[in-house]
């Protein structure tokens, strides 16, 4: 279309942060997500497991509450490594769902309207546009995962005292690498399947595929051929590798195939396969991210 007119001139005013550019489209996003009532409801039932677990914390160091209510105190869970390992493996679950939810819808709608070169020509690069949508759901998910696992530990060190905070450091380094581990696996994940599949449903079905497939045929490697190495194609062990080895400070637990015991994967061949994967990730959003695209 031609333009006669050349009035147009760059903007020179003044221009706000480069963080609050990026909070722009989460901000928007959170509307459109909040709208559901299904949602909202899912979201605040996320809460209740960490609720839960305060509550076993406060009676754990209350006498006087366990014996109004005539629990014994041998019927409670210590409150260790393994409690929060547990909690952390709930909650990662919760997390696993939002993205099913909220994921699919992200980028798709951009493509499918030709909408990026409107993001594209303002201040805002193409990292700027994965960050921001990345952000949607890296907030949901540390809301439900290594927040609340933060809260109960500072909760716990609170009644214990000073001494089991000094002596369980490993516990906080735990859930919040761990979280962010799984948070990155599933943001990019996410992001890649919206990027590439225009539909809402099949991406989210796809996103649980991915999963399921990769378990399946992650054992069926194992059975076959009797080896630990199977397990590399399944996603969710991979992560359960490296939070045994963050909870447990290092040492591995033993895996059986058929009886014969073929031991853990190395936790050096976890990060090595979920760098890869995110890699990957990243690669097909790179693919598609773009201020503009030919049709042939």
């Amino acid at each position: 279309m031609a333009v006669y007119k050349h009035r147009y001139r760059r903007y020179d005013g003044e221009r706000t942060a480069h963080w609050q550019r990026l909070l722009v489209v989460p901000r928007y996003a959170y509307r459109k997500v909040f709208d559901s009532r299904f949602f909202t409801l899912f979201f605040f039932v996320c809460f209740l497991v960490p609720l839960g677990a305060a509550l076993l914390i406060y009676l754990r160091h209350n006498l006087s509450a366990l014996t109004l209510l005539r629990i014994p105190e041998d019927a409670l869970f210590a409150v260790d490594a393994t409690f929060f390992e547990y909690l952390l493996r709930i909650q990662a679950s919760f997390a696993f769902l939002l993205t099913i939810f909220v994921g699919p819808g992200l980028v798709s709608p951009d493509l499918t309207n030709n909408a990026l070169p409107l993001y594209l020509s303002r201040p805002f690069s193409k990292t700027d546009y994965v960050l921001g949508k990345m952000s949607v759901l890296m907030i949901l998910q540390s809301c439900v995962t290594w927040i609340p696992l933060i809260l109960l530990f500072l909760f716990q060190g609170n009644l214990a005292g000073t001494q089991w905070v000094s002596e369980n450091p490993r516990i906080l380094v735990a859930c919040l690498v761990g979280s962010w581990v799984w948070i990155l696996v599933l943001s990019l994940l996410a992001m890649a399947i919206s990027a590439w599949v225009r539909w809402k449903a099949i991406a989210g079905a796809l996103l649980f595929g991915i999963f399921m497939v990769g378990a399946g045929f992650g054992e069926v490697v194992k059975q076959i051929f009797v080896t630990r190495w199977g397990d590399l194609f399944n996603l969710q062990r991979l992560v359960k590798v490296i939070w045994d080895w963050l909870f447990s400070g290092g040492q591995a637990q033993a895996t059986y195939v058929r009886g014969v015991e073929v031991g853990q994967l190395p936790i050096w061949s976890a990060w090595l396969a979920l760098a890869v994967f995110c890699g990957l990730c990243l690669l097909l959003l790179a693919r598609k991210i773009r201020a503009y695209e030919v049709v042939r």
